[in-house]
């Protein structure tokens, strides 16, 4: 039986291979990007939403049109108040531009989407309920009747 001497000068450790690493980054970024969604509204209002007793899932998030209602955050106090205010997509609204919204809504789906739509109202919990009663009220002027509230589940 043949003894295999090692030489005494070669101690270092063997070199790892790096060939497939371009592979499993490229991976792990094509990965990243399907599986994350971009931020599509800023929020400028307050929107500590309270607490949900029941929670029903929204089917179909594209036919979703969020309304958010709360006072405006620090950074905008200066321009719109301290008072509640309507946020319809990335700008301050009134209970007037509530209409155009909803016919904007709309025109932007399909013709078999348009009676599906959901306005999902996120109100903060620190809002009176009288501009809510209002902002419903226009809803259903602009006949749109379909409205969920959405609000943080319990943990």
């Amino acid at each position: 039986m043949a003894i295999f001497k090692r030489d005494e000068g070669s101690k270092s450790a063997p070199t790892i291979s790096t060939a497939s690493l371009p592979d499993v980054v490229y991976m792990m970024l094509f990965f990243f990007m399907i599986s994350s969604t971009m931020r599509e509204v800023t929020v400028m209002v307050e929107n500590g939403m309270p607490d949900a007793r029941t929670v029903t899932k929204l089917e179909k998030k594209s036919l979703v049109s969020n309304i958010y209602i709360g006072r405006p955050k620090a950074e905008f106090v200066g321009m719109y108040g301290s008072e509640p205010r309507i946020q319809l997509n990335d700008k301050f609204a009134t209970l007037n531009d509530i209409t155009s919204f909803v016919i904007a809504e709309q025109e932007a789906r399909s013709e078999e989407d348009r009676n599906s739509i959901t306005n999902n109202l996120k109100v903060d919990m620190d809002t009176k309920m009288g501009i809510v009663t209002d902002l419903k009220q226009e809803l259903r002027r602009a006949n749109s009747l379909r409205v969920s509230y959405a609000a943080r589940k319990k943990v």
